[in-house]
């Protein structure tokens, strides 16, 4: 079994856990940590580049963008949520060959109507059901490897029920999605019924939102009941805003850093992070070896 290939390792137990990521550094930190997936947020870039909700102010470039970075850094499997596919199913196929060749893995695309908003928020209204259907059946033609898993999304848990929301699920499955995720489902019964209903014949997928509208479960509990990933998108984003709310009230009640110090890696720990000497020296090794058999920059 190729446990390089998403689809493989989410073949088998236990259950796979993503943390969210926005950034490189934040990738970084999560793959040394041991995460063999991360899941890009697109809620995490909102709150981290714009500083604004998630409510469908992102864009696809800045998306494809922050992937690029991402993948530069890390092998790790990314799953990038792509919100709608930033519009109808020719959007959703640019989305998906933009996103594949920027390094994702797994691309996630949801029923929402623009503009959306995030999955735990009220009032989301939702395309069709045959208009998801055709931008499902659109990304798995984009796609240019069997390997990219498309994950098909519905949040028609709020805006319509429970049955219909799992009813849409079975339609994108039946479409061709690789994965499914029922958005924010309000009990512990809702999610085993997930499990029981859908769990069969594709793998799903679960969030755990803190404060959100799902009950948190431990991550061996929602393998129990047929879950076989599991995201938590936005808990960096909260973990660093509380820390540096608390930070930069230190730093203007104290006018220094000191009360802060234990809080914090300073400058030598943060360059172990980031492998600055290592760097350094590859590069280093360049400059000394120079041209080499008589060629030059300017030779052809």
């Amino acid at each position: 079994m190729n446990e390089h290939i998403l689809s493989a390792r989410l073949s088998r137990p236990p259950i796979l856990i993503a943390p969210g990521v926005y950034d490189a550094l934040t990738a970084l930190i999560a793959e040394r940590a041991g995460f063999e997936a991360l899941y890009v947020s697109g809620a995490g870039i909102a709150y981290s580049r714009l500083g604004r909700a998630d409510i469908g102010l992102v864009s696809m470039n800045e998306v494809v963008h922050t992937v690029t970075l991402i993948r530069d850094r890390v092998g790790a499997h990314l799953i990038v949520d792509a919100d709608t596919g930033y519009g109808n199913a020719l959007n959703v196929q640019r989305t998906v060959r933009l996103l594949e060749r920027a390094g994702a893995n797994a691309i996630q695309i949801e029923d929402q109507d623009f503009p959306k908003r995030c999955g735990h928020l009220d009032d989301k209204t939702l395309v069709s059901a045959q208009e998801m259907v055709g931008k499902i059946k659109a990304a798995v033609d984009a796609r240019t490897s069997r390997d990219t898993l498309i994950i098909a999304r519905t949040d028609a848990v709020a805006a319509e029920g429970f049955d219909r929301a799992v009813a849409r699920a079975a339609l994108y499955r039946d479409a061709g999605a690789d994965m499914l995720f029922v958005e924010a489902p309000r009990q512990r019964d809702e999610l085993g019924s997930i499990g029981a209903r859908l769990g069969k014949s594709v793998p799903l997928m679960v969030n755990m939102v803190e404060g959100g509208k799902t009950p948190m479960l431990p991550a061996v509990e929602l393998e129990a009941l047929g879950f076989s990933l599991v995201i938590f998108p936005g808990a960096i984003v909260r973990t660093l805003a509380k820390a540096a709310e608390d930070f930069y009230a230190s730093l203007k009640a104290h006018s220094s850093t000191d009360p802060f110090r234990a809080r914090m890696l300073d400058f030598d720990a943060l360059n172990r992070l980031l492998g600055t000497a290592e760097l350094l020296e590859r590069g280093k090794r360049y400059a000394e070896n120079g041209p080499q058999g008589g060629r030059t920059s300017g030779q052809r």
